[in-house]
């Protein structure tokens, strides 16, 4: 098992930039892929972007793409998620996730190691 840490959710307006950490602890980072999820009120998980274990790989949902960049420094044991030009429709309870994986994984039953979740909230 690896535990994670997320930070850096808040409010903010629509246009603007917010950037998420997640730090893990418990395991060697590096053999773990790493992703984002997020939940709106009354809507599913969905998946946001993933990452590989050595950060030459990423992947996002169509809806953020262009938008969010996932990255990692396995130095300091921590996934990142930039996000600018915010949109209200962003606003969600942001998920980090992890998996022992050679392979970047975008759907959340294949993740099995789960953040608190930290708000994002963008005004209109």
């Amino acid at each position: 098992q690896v535990q994670l840490v997320e930070s850096g959710g808040g409010l903010v307006q629509a246009g603007g930039s917010l950037r998420l950490s997640c730090a893990a602890s418990g395991r060697t980072f590096i053999n773990y892929v790493m992703g984002w999820f997020r939940q709106a009120p009354g809507k599913e998980r969905e998946f946001v972007a993933g990452i590989s274990r050595s950060g030459d790989s990423a992947y996002y949902a169509d809806s953020v793409k262009g938008r969010f960049t996932i990255s990692r420094d396995n130095a300091k044991n921590t996934v990142y998620l930039q996000m600018n030009s915010l949109k209200p429709e962003d606003t969600a309870v942001y998920y980090c996730a992890a998996r022992y994986s050679r392979v970047v994984l975008t759907t959340q039953r294949e993740y099995d190691n789960w953040g608190q979740g930290a708000q994002v909230t963008v005004s209109s």
